[in-house]
Formats: structure tokens, sequence, C-alpha cells
């Protein structure tokens, strides 16, 4: 139990409570500027389309993957104030800034510590599976387990959306940059986040392209992840340039 009205579960195995993970902000000392940053960066329109994109209907179950402090979670409650809402992330710290705001908007949300590779949800439960600008702190054979524990979790018909840096197939947005799949070494978790790098370097695709965990998105990879998984019709519904980047929302559907 945390320090407010919102209950935050502990999912972890006794293995897990160690492992490392990649905070939202690339190191855990700036989480207190998250939420700062983002208004800054004006991501909350990216929280809003996503939710919008989602279309979430009363009474429905979703889970927010990597949730952090629970924006893209309020965004769902904004649009559908009747959804049942449960918050993923391995971050303690994110988790009761989460909790915090959802008391003071007194929104029901269920938020879960835990990592994406293994869902706090039975088979077939979930009627859509949400997450925005966090799959790239997640490492590769995590991402394949995510998309797998997706596939498991959604109901016939369920939905996931994805909105991360990245790019549809054979593209990188309206500047036509080319990039090869998932170029450069991989940085293990605590290496800079994708935020630190792009804002940092100032350079848009070229940044999203250069880091490791940015670049495994671009030219369809969140669509070969989500279809290797066994999503049959995964597709870029919509393409953002962003200041720090090219943004893709990314949708798929259990059949």
């Amino acid at each position: 139990m945390n320090d407010s009205t919102v209950q935050i579960l502990d999912h972890r195995t006794p293995e897990e409570r160690g492992r490392e993970f990649l905070p939202g902000m690339g190191r855990p000392w700036l989480l207190p500027l998250y939420d700062a940053f983002t208004r800054f960066s004006r991501v909350r329109p990216l929280h809003d389309r996503a939710a919008a994109l989602a279309d979430v209907r009363p009474g429905e179950s979703v889970l927010d993957l990597g949730c952090g402090t629970a924006n893209l979670s309020l965004a769902v409650l904004r649009a559908q104030p009747a959804a049942r809402v449960t918050g993923l992330d391995p971050d303690a710290a994110a988790l009761r800034i989460a909790a915090r705001k959802a008391t003071r908007r007194r929104v029901p949300l269920t938020l879960v510590q835990g990592f994406a590779d293994r869902l706090p949800v039975d088979d077939g439960s979930l009627d859509h599976v949400v997450s925005a600008l966090a799959l790239h702190h997640v490492p590769d054979d995590a991402r394949v387990r995510f998309a797998h524990e997706a596939f498991r979790a959604l109901r016939p018909g369920g939905r996931v959306t994805i909105v991360d840096f990245g790019s549809a197939d054979g593209s990188a947005g309206e500047h036509g940059h080319q990039h090869g799949r998932g170029r450069g070494p991989r940085r293990g978790p605590g290496s800079t986040g994708a935020y630190g790098r792009v804002r940092g370097h100032g350079r848009g695709h070229a940044a999203v392209a250069d880091n490791p965990h940015t670049a495994r998105n671009l030219e369809g990879g969140l669509l070969r992840l989500l279809a290797d998984a066994g999503f049959a019709d995964a597709r870029e519904v919509a393409h953002v340039e962003h200041r720090y980047g090219p943004i893709t929302f990314v949708q798929a559907t259990r059949r």
C-alpha cells in the first residue's frame, strides 16, 4: 500500500525484485522532472490521441504497459470514465506519483509493479492493451515476450494500441531517412533513455536511428513484433513528426 488511497500491487516474483529496468527519463533522479518535461515537450496530445484511437467502451478492461506516472492511463479515463484501467510498471517511485495523481483526480485506477514480459492478468481477460513511449525501454527478449503476453491476455477481438518512437515499413517519416534494422549495439538497463539522447543531440530522426533503444522501432519494427506474436492485422494507424523524432501509432487485433 502506498501513501495515497490508490493501492499499488506487487506482481514481482522474488527473482524479479532485483531486476534492472530503464527508467522513464533514463536516470532515477530525473523522475521528479518527468511530468514537467512531458508538458514542456507536448507529449499529452500523444496520450490523448492514443486514447482516442484505442476507442475504449464503457466497462472494458485496459492494461497500460509501462504506465510510469499514469499519463496514458489518465488519458484513457478522461476519454472513457467507465473503463477499468490497470497500469503496469517496474518503477515503484513512478507508481507512487501515479497513485497520487489518480487520487487527486478521484478516478478508479489499479496500479501494479511488474514487468512487460509477465502481465498480471488471466488469459483472454483484457479488451485493450495500450502503451505510450514505453516499449523502447524494454530489452529485446522481453519485448518479444510482451507481444506474446499481449496476445495471450487479450480476448478475441481485443486490441493493442502502441505509440512510440518509430516508423512503418520502408519509411522514417516525411524526411525519408532510411535506417538499418536495430542498427548499433543495444545498451543495457541504466543507459541514457530516448528522451535524453534526442534532447541532447536535437537531431530528430537521426537521433532516433542512432539510439539503439528507439532504432528497433524504425522500418516497421513494432509491426513485425506484433505480427510475429500472432496478430494478423498489425498496422500503423497514425504518424506524427514530433520535435524529438518520428512517432508511430500502431494497432493490432487478436482474431
